[in-house]
């Protein structure tokens, strides 16, 4: 993987000196482990000319939570009282001669930029902008291979939870125990704070579980996902507690199901993002739940579970091949309940199969 990281490295390097930069300083932790296979939380990537510097506060574990720092690059381990990582970088790039340091101003603070400016007064800052995470967009197969095994644990886990009683537990514990899955089935961790939402609360994206207890006739939605060496997967499915469900359950469920299809079915090289969402939003619309959705259908995955592309309404960009994004939609009764529906999928070329769908979880309607 090491030519991996040096070429991701050159593509940066190639957008700075296309800007007139000779060097960029990385911080935002998931652009600083795209570019540097791993790193401990809080170290920073220099970019320069000559060689590329990694500055950690401590020295790295090389667990797979952490990651393994690619060996080309110079590791510079930082003494506890060295201070800010950010601003040692700052003071190396100053001292190798350099007269301009892209940085990234949408993750510095204001009292982080101006140390930077002490340390190196003489040092002309330029704005980064999103060019990393541009780059971590589309992802390769090496990536992809972590997206597909992350959503395999979380089958599993959930799964598992599937055939465990239910009734009379608490949102709280079912999601404890959901996470706890995860980790017995190989996860670093959760990608993001599981959701488990009973009765009423069924529907809401991004609910955090309560002490309700499930009770029969409820919905169940869950929303898991593992992080497997830093990569996150995501997955929601909605079922009924401990009886064949009601109608009105059973219409509402297969309309999301048809609003998630069509969503699904939209993801092809080149759609644009907001058209992808609007095949899922005008069935619910049509249906009478415009009001109230989400403000987004779904978004891509990768390093961080909220990743571009933005699958919503005013999204401007189109989607490529081997783009991992989720579709989930929803719709929320309030006082009743509601269903959500929530896969990560790869984008792929038709000739490939179209899109590639890395949670295989049953979306059928369950009485569990």
């Amino acid at each position: 993987m090491s030519e991996v990281y040096g070429v991701r490295r050159d593509r940066l390097r190639e957008r700075c000196a296309a800007t007139g930069t000779a060097g960029a300083l990385v911080s935002r932790p998931a652009n600083v482990r795209y570019l540097a296979g791993g790193a401990p939380w809080g170290a920073v990537l220099l970019l320069g000319p000559a060689e590329d510097v990694l500055l950690c506060p401590r020295e790295p574990t090389g667990t797979d939570g952490e990651g393994h720092p690619d060996e080309g690059l110079r590791l510079t381990v930082l003494p506890g009282s060295a201070g800010d990582p950010a601003v040692a970088a700052a003071d190396l790039a100053r001292s190798a001669g350099g007269t301009s340091l892209a940085v990234e101003e949408h993750h510095l603070t204001v009292a982080r930029h101006r140390a930077l400016r002490s340390v190196a007064p003489r040092l002309d800052l330029v704005d980064l902008g999103f060019a990393v995470e541009q780059l971590r967009v589309v992802k390769d197969e090496e990536e992809i291979a972590c997206l597909r095994i992350a959503a395999e644990i979380t089958d599993q886990a959930l799964g598992e939870l599937l055939e465990s009683i239910l009734v009379g537990r608490t949102e709280r514990h079912l999601a404890l125990e959901l996470e706890r899955r995860l980790i017995d089935h190989g996860a670093d961790g959760p990608a993001f704070r599981t959701s488990v939402a009973t009765g009423p609360h069924s529907g809401r994206r991004g609910h955090h579980p309560t002490d309700r207890r499930v009770e029969e006739g409820d919905f169940l939605s869950v929303c898991v996902g593992a992080d497997y060496r830093g990569y996150r997967c995501e997955i929601g499915r909605t079922f009924v507690i401990g009886t064949s469900p009601a109608q009105w359950q059973i219409e509402l469920y297969d309309l999301v199901f048809a609003a998630q299809r069509a969503a699904r079915e939209a993801l092809t090289p080149g759609a644009a993002c907001r058209d992808v969402d609007r095949a899922a939003r005008q069935i619910l619309d049509a249906a009478g739940h415009g009001e109230g959705l989400a403000p987004l259908t779904g978004h891509g995955v990768g390093l961080e579970i909220d990743e571009d592309p933005q699958l919503a309404p005013a999204a401007m960009g189109k989607l490529d091949a081997c783009v991992p994004v989720t579709v989930e939609p929803g719709v929320h009764l309030p006082g009743r309940g509601g269903v959500r529906i929530d896969d990560t999928l790869v984008v792929r070329q038709e000739a490939d199969g179209g899109p590639e769908l890395l949670t295989i979880t049953t979306k059928e309607l369950l009485a569990l």
